[in-house]
């Protein structure tokens, strides 16, 4: 079952998150996977250790990220308020809004009848419309992926913010830059984190670091640039 968390980039987020996170390891399921992947991507920042369930829940991921990364597919997981998609189903609603919710679906449930038989309008206006749709040759909606990068600078003096300006200055059809922190790596050195979705059949991550990432001019500040996560939506 797909599952939606409260945007944790947000202060009421980020304790509906410790709250999710107190009886749990993981955001789905019992190993990391890309659910945690995307939730780790949705933070703004390292989070205080206030929250502490989401401190030790985000050192943890953070640490798989370095060393080996996180294979596991997840059930699917949605951050609302995020440029993500938000499902219907919130994690940890407040209890009146999951009675508000039941209401409206018993309402729902009286006024449509499912199991009614079709009249003669809807299926002539569904002939119309599979006939349209057939004319014009639509081809099928080209699958989307949602890839964690690793921009990595120079040296410790490498300007950052100019750095991530630099990247984002790439535009390209079917590319769509997300959220992004600053990560240290280590010396007084940090990397860069950020997200981007891509339509599969109009950019490839490789020739966009390869070809547009680590060359002039934007080089000046990008030393090599890693693909930390890379899922299918």
């Amino acid at each position: 079952m797909a599952v939606t968390l409260y945007n944790p980039s947000s202060a009421s987020g980020l304790k509906k998150l410790d709250e999710y996170l107190l009886s749990r390891s993981y955001i789905t399921g019992y190993q990391a996977s890309k659910d945690d992947v995307t939730v780790y991507a949705a933070l703004s920042s390292v989070p205080s250790d206030e929250y502490v369930n989401v401190s030790r829940w985000y050192k943890h991921i953070d640490a798989l990220l370095r060393i080996s990364g996180v294979s596991g597919e997840g059930c699917g997981v949605t951050v609302g308020g995020s440029s993500l998609v938000a499902d219907e189903t919130v994690a940890t609603p407040p209890p009146a809004d999951s009675k508000a919710t039941a209401t409206a679906d018993e309402d729902d449930d009286d006024d449509v009848d499912l199991f009614g038989e079709e009249t003669e309008e809807e299926k002539k206006a569904a002939e119309q419309r599979a006939a349209a749709m057939k004319a014009s040759g639509k081809k099928k909606e080209s699958g989307k992926s949602s890839v964690l990068l690793d921009v990595k600078p120079w040296d410790d003096e490498t300007d950052m913010k100019k750095l991530e300006e630099a990247v984002r200055s790439v535009q390209m059809e079917g590319l769509l830059w997300g959220a992004s922190k600053l990560v240290a790596v280590g010396y007084g050195i940090k990397k860069l984190q950020i997200m981007l979705s891509i339509v599969d059949d109009l950019v490839s991550v490789d020739t966009l670091i390869e070809e547009r990432l680590t060359v002039e001019p934007i080089n000046e500040y990008v030393q090599s640039c890693d693909i930390v996560a890379f899922n299918k939506i």
